[in-house]
């Protein structure tokens, strides 16, 4: 069995922030969840995170993972090896053990499989995993053997000048065979300055021992970047952009300009379809096949359909069927259904409505809790005045309706089916099917009425 142990207990102190660190967001997913869904889709079987400050915040975000409480306050040792010996119990001989940081969200699942499998291979009681930097300072030195197993780990603080010449540095990811780490841990002190445990320690032991410890050294350090502030959060930020938007790009999704183009992790989006300068999607978004997506939209939580095209809006928590027409300034409001071939055009609004095929409200309006069939004109300057100051209600306009401009529709209100709506009406009660409705004050000429009452220049 192979399972993780994420550390994630740490304060943060230089986030400045009320919210734990690792529940600080990248590409709309908080840091411990980037790690998390990269150790499941490694095959990790079980993890384990061990959680400390603002316990209670990290439960109630993350999911489908066991928690261990570490201990906290005044008096308590710390360090990341008391923070492993928190999972002791769950740690059996015959397992592996992958030791991971909720702060550094940018590890792979390849780097991690090649860890377990190099591990494996060499028969290492534990494998470091190792990265070159060209500036090594503040990271502990990987000292190898003349076999090129790892011999030791030395802090920048406690190397010599010819160690701190070393390029190679430890990332603090560790795979560990179960009855050595459990071995390890029960050897470790923390008869240092800080008072602390640490799982570097662990490594040395081991090597007292005589069990062979392996070093797996990756080509891109980047994996294992770990963020302490928020400049480091946005660096990692625009890492895994990059990453997110190749990833579309080589599955067949043109997007215009990578570096302006903000697409969230769990993002979903079909072959041919363009994505324009200054998009941002979120959440859990899906986009169907040759769509445009058009400059400066912004789409959250919503389906997209195929061949859609959204110009300029904004569009949150709805769905968008196939061959729709969004914008220009367009604002989709939460549970808004807009289906096959609709138009909502520049500066209308809608919010909890459901619009039907063929339907069109091409500007300035606004439909809200309303139900509009297949067919539908809704001229400009419309507003579904569904608001009394106490409660919403709801308005229903039927198939093929026309709707002319600058009407108002008082809800509760049905309009039937093939019904026609003078323009500036004001409609407050059924309008039966195919009938014409007109719903304002006759018009009154009132001749001279300028020049008698001294108005006229």
């Amino acid at each position: 069995m192979i399972f993780s142990i994420i550390l994630a207990a740490g304060e943060g102190t230089r986030m400045k922030s009320k919210l734990p660190k690792v529940l600080h967001k990248i590409c709309g997913k908080p840091l411990l969840s980037h790690v998390i869904n990269t150790a499941k889709s490694s095959g990790i079987d079980k993890n384990i995170v061990i959680i400390g400050n603002r316990s209670d915040l990290v439960r109630n975000t993350i999911e489908e993972v066991i928690f261990v409480e570490q201990p906290m306050g005044e008096g308590v040792p710390y360090g990341t090896g008391f923070a492993v010996m928190q999972a002791k119990d769950f740690i059996e001989d015959d397992s592996h053990v992958l030791i991971l940081y909720g702060d550094t969200p940018l590890i792979t699942s390849e780097t991690i499989n090649s860890l377990i499998e190099f591990h494996k291979d060499g028969n290492y009681e534990a494998t470091v995993l190792s990265a070159d930097f060209d500036d090594p300072t503040g990271y502990g030195r990987i000292i190898r053997d003349t076999n090129g197993n790892v011999e030791s780990i030395v802090e920048h603080k406690d190397a010599s000048d010819l160690q701190r010449n070393i390029k190679e540095i430890n990332s603090g990811i560790y795979c560990f065979n179960g009855k050595s780490l459990k071995l390890a841990l029960d050897r470790l002190n923390n008869n240092n300055v800080q008072n602390e445990y640490y799982i570097t320690d662990a490594i040395k032991i081991l090597n007292d021992l005589e069990l062979r410890v392996g070093g797996y050294k990756i080509l891109d350090n980047e994996e294992i970047f770990g963020i302490n502030s928020r400049q480091q959060l946005a660096e990692a930020e625009k890492v895994m952009r990059k990453r997110i938007n190749n990833y579309h790009m080589a599955n067949g999704v043109t997007i215009i300009a990578p570096d302006n183009t903000y697409i969230d992790a769990d993002v979903r989006i079909e072959r041919d379809t363009i994505i324009y300068p200054g998009v941002i999607i979120e959440g859990k978004t899906s986009i169907g096949e040759d769509s445009i997506i058009g400059q400066n939209s912004r789409i959250v939580d919503s389906a997209i359909g195929n061949n859609v095209e959204i110009q300029i809006s904004t569009i949150l928590e709805s769905k968008v069927d196939d061959n729709a027409h969004i914008g220009p300034y367009a604002y989709l409001r939460p549970n808004s259904d807009i289906g096959k071939n609709v138009k909502i055009g520049d500066f209308v609004e809608v919010k909890n409505s459901k619009i039907g095929e063929n339907s069109k409200a091409s500007h300035l309006s606004y439909i809200g809790d309303a139900i509009v069939g297949k067919g539908v004109n809704i001229g400009c300057g419309t507003v579904f005045v569904n608001y009394d100051g106490m409660k919403k209600h709801k308005t229903i306009v039927q198939d093929n309706v026309f709707i002319g401009c600058n009407t108002n529709l008082v809800s509760p209100v049905e309009v039937e089916e093939g019904a026609y709506i003078a323009a500036g009406s004001t409609i407050t009660e059924r309008v039966p099917k195919d009938s014409l409705s007109i719903a304002r004050a006759r018009q009154v000429n009132k001749e001279g009425w300028v020049e008698k009452k001294g108005f006229k220049k």
